[in-house]
């Protein structure tokens, strides 16, 4: 009893609830642009060209480095945090005020200020997750930001959708923007954490530490894994977006797309990494990678046959399970090598390099998709990307040394 009562577990357990809250705020403008924008833009005759290219739009989200040091600087984490949350609130209430059948240059500028303000507010939420870690709370504190940040996904397409579906698209932006504010509301007490300064010796450490970066990545070695950071998830990125709009286009209802392609397919994709991360514990991570990549493209082919062969909407679901569930195999992947090539002395770094990398890929990839889709068709498309997983799993080979002296040497820790 004792220790129920103990100040230090209550300090903890109202720090997870905010870790809870904001990684909710942080992962619902993610699934605004990744789960609504391309299924409200195609069900208004958006072309798919136009709706891949909205992928670039998403680029703060890569670029958000440049300006973080402005955020870790000025204001507190709150005074970020707040007046973001309430402007993508105000993005999202005006959305049905703009022209939803034609995408100009007010709806683009428009669409970039609310991924630039989501990319701003992350940067103030990862920082609070930052100064708030402690050994007591660290492993349950991860593992609430990555679940909190996949409901809030589901929340965003499954609810928008199926409120759409039921009441119109109004209704829906104005349910997404009450969520927004709703958030606001909630982080007006948001507890400012102490924040450490070492500030003489991290001046002192600070061309020492450029110049092991530097030497770490300029290795010969390194080109294998910037090109396998840059590779491994491309064909699974490439598709992404256009199964939303085949949703669409082979006539599934809002509901049917809220239902099965966002809620039930993002719990497939937590299922996924899940089970990815205990697969991969258990096979070693050389071999795990090529089994994984190797479903993840298997995904794509599946979706392939489905819009080959034009089969039942049954067929359409398992496309679609398959492919969620595949996904988090990768992820649970892709973590866990980018894990395996950073060094703990520099991992913040290095890690924030590498990830950088993937989020390019990603944004480009999703902006070429609407073009592959529109040439090719979006049977010949799915195929493709499926080709496009090849070289990732070329590269293996070249990753083997790398890979083992990690786990070798204890680095890795393959959890989920």
């Amino acid at each position: 009893m004792r220790a129920f009562y103990d100040p230090a577990m209550r300090l903890d357990r109202r720090t997870l609830t905010w870790v809870t809250i904001l990684y909710l705020a942080q992962g619902l403008p993610y699934g605004v642009a990744h789960k609504i924008w391309p299924v409200f833009f195609r069900a208004h005759g958006v072309s798919l060209k136009e709706i891949g290219l909205m992928a670039l739009l998403s680029l703060p989200w890569s670029w958000k480095p440049l300006w973080a040091p402005l955020v870790d600087r000025f204001g507190s984490r709150r005074a970020w945090i707040i007046p973001n949350l309430l402007a993508l609130a105000s993005f999202c209430a005006l959305m049905p005020l703009l022209p939803a059948d034609s995408v100009g240059p007010l709806l683009i500028a428009f669409l970039l200020f609310f991924t630039l303000a989501s990319a701003t507010q992350d940067i103030a939420i990862d920082a609070w997750a930052v100064d708030s870690a402690s050994g007591t709370n660290l492993g349950m504190m991860n593992g609430l930001r990555a679940s909190a940040f996949r409901v809030a996904v589901i929340a965003a397409g499954g609810l928008a959708l199926f409120v759409a579906d039921h009441a119109g698209w109004n209704a829906a932006w104005i349910v997404v923007a009450l969520l927004f504010a709703a958030l606001a509301l909630a982080t007006i007490s948001l507890p400012e954490p102490v924040r450490s300064v070492e500030g003489a010796a991290d001046r002192r450490s600070t061309s020492a530490l450029v110049r092991s970066f530097l030497a770490w990545l300029l290795r010969p070695e390194m080109l294998p894994v910037v090109l396998f950071a840059l590779l491994f998830k491309l064909g699974d990125q490439a598709i992404s977006r256009m199964t939303e709009t085949f949703w669409v286009d082979s006539g599934r209802s809002l509901t049917e797309i809220a239902l099965v392609a966002n809620t039930i397919g993002l719990g497939l994709t937590i299922a996924g990494a899940l089970l990815g991360g205990a697969f991969l514990s258990r096979v070693g991570l050389y071999a795990g990678l090529f089994w994984v990549g190797l479903a993840q493209l298997a995904s794509n082919l599946v979706y392939a046959s489905v819009a080959w062969l034009e089969l039942p909407k049954q067929g359409l679901w398992f496309a679609s399970g398959f492919e969620n569930f595949s996904q988090g195999l990768g992820t649970a992947g892709l973590l866990s090598f980018l894990t395996a090539c950073c060094r703990r002395e520099n991992a913040a770094t290095e890690y924030a390099l590498l990830s950088a990398l993937f989020a390019f890929s990603r944004e480009i990839a999703g902006a070429a998709s609407g073009f592959g889709a529109e040439r090719m068709g979006y049977a010949g498309f799915f195929a493709f990307t499926a080709l496009i997983a090849v070289p990732a799993l070329l590269l293996l080979p070249w990753l083997k040394p790398q890979i083992r002296a990690a786990e070798t040497a204890g680095l890795v820790e393959l959890k989920s």
